[in-house]
């Protein structure tokens, strides 16, 4: 529970106050051995842990989804297997899986989503690192619009997109081979860009660091720029970008 929820249930003497103390006083992390759960992250940043799965053990990735869900209601994971996926599923049967972004969740119905942001990607072949993000950003709450293959081979793909690109409040621009569209893009408008190199490209793209290395010297003004195939990143950015546009205070 979060300081609100323990303070209306005080209030309405669904707990005691010696209760509430005790809830309040706890440790903000959960042990357990092979991990320390935050489950106070959401309280301090508007965000609830994610679960990076690549790599963990399925007896771990189980339990830590188990405890997670218990104290939320809901589930993110990046970077599951279908494996993975499959041992959760036994456990949860209202578990998503894409293999395309390679997310795993499980979500409340009737989410929100709010304001909007602009996910795009130079080729068919970064769609799994800009679903990442797309995902990541409509997980946390926000609205997505997604405008794919726009890269700079064909620009007047891009330039038919302008418009829609430029109502976004943010924009996440996916790419890899030499990581132009990032900069193209940040001449267009007058949003933060949040640039993600891809490890898309033939030999001397180096898996990402051609494009990385051109997102970080673009000359084009307000690019942001994340680790190589890291939308989630990208994703959680765009989010905290765009609820500070929908923020009442910042208008």
């Amino acid at each position: 529970m979060n300081l609100k929820e323990v303070l209306e249930q005080v209030k309405c003497g669904t707990i005691s106050v010696e209760e509430a103390q005790a809830i309040l006083h706890k440790e903000r992390y959960e042990e357990m051995g092979y991990a320390k759960l935050d489950i106070s992250r959401k309280e301090r940043t508007g965000f609830a842990e994610v679960i990076y799965c690549s790599n963990k053990a399925d007896e771990h990735l189980l339990r830590i989804a188990e405890r997670l869900y218990e104290e939320d209601g809901e589930l993110f994971g990046t970077r599951a297997s279908m494996h993975q996926y499959e041992i959760l599923k036994k456990r949860f049967a209202e578990i998503r899986y894409d293999p395309i972004s390679r997310i795993i969740k499980i979500e409340k119905e009737g989410k929100k989503k709010q304001g909007r942001i602009a996910v795009c990607s130079a080729g068919t072949a970064d769609i799994p690192v800009a679903e990442e993000a797309a995902q990541t950003a409509e997980y946390f709450g926000t609205y997505v619009e997604r405008i794919y293959d726009i890269g700079v081979s064909g620009m007047h793909r891009l330039m038919s997109k302008t418009e829609e690109i430029q109502k976004a409040n943010c924009v996440v621009a996916v790419a890899g081979m030499e990581g132009a569209l990032a900069s193209v893009i940040g001449g267009l408008v007058s949003r933060p860009v949040i640039a993600v190199p891809t490890s898309v490209g033939y030999g001397a793209s180096f898996h990402g660091l051609s494009a990385l290395l051109t997102m970080i010297n673009s000359c084009a003004n307000g690019i942001a720029v994340v680790n190589i195939d890291n939308g989630y990143g990208a994703g959680y950015m765009a989010t905290q970008i765009n609820r500070l546009a929908c923020s009442p205070i910042c208008r």
